[in-house]
């Protein structure tokens, strides 16, 4: 079986966003961070090397692979921002319609800018990401 790539680590996020290059993205990152940290009530923690996650799940596929993700997160990359949301979710695209200027993805949601999105969609596509993958993958 393969061993996942992408893990929860002790890793700084503070740290990680400090080195943000560009200063515009870097201040997006932090008022993410803020928004992400009020909506779930997680910790925000580094996922490998560059992904801020918040909250987690263990997921098993019919395949048997099985590991843990982020609930939800997003990652201030060079070219756009990206913001982890749950795969599989068929309720997205309703939000996404209102979201304002932005790609997608499987699992992702790519924008250039905070500004260019509704902050207020934001928060309702965190906490649906959040109830769908409890109620898909609830602890035992």
């Amino acid at each position: 079986m393969n061993e996942q790539k992408t893990k929860e680590t002790n890793d700084s996020v503070i740290e990680f966003i400090e080195n943000v290059e560009n200063s515009k993205k870097r201040a997006d990152a932090y008022l993410l961070l803020t928004l992400f940290s009020e909506v779930t009530g997680y910790e925000a923690k580094m996922w490998g090397p560059s992904i801020i996650g918040f909250g987690s799940y263990h997921y098993v596929y019919k395949t048997g692979h099985e590991g843990d993700a982020p609930l939800v997160g997003f990652s201030p990359r060079k070219a756009k921002i990206s913001l982890y949301f749950a795969p599989g979710d068929t309720e997205r695209e309703a939000l996404l319609a209102r979201f304002g200027k932005h790609t997608t993805g499987k699992a992702c949601v790519y924008i250039n800018k905070v500004d260019d999105i509704d902050t207020d969609v934001l928060r309702e596509l965190i906490v649906q990401s959040v109830t769908f993958l409890q109620n898909q993958y609830p602890r035992s």
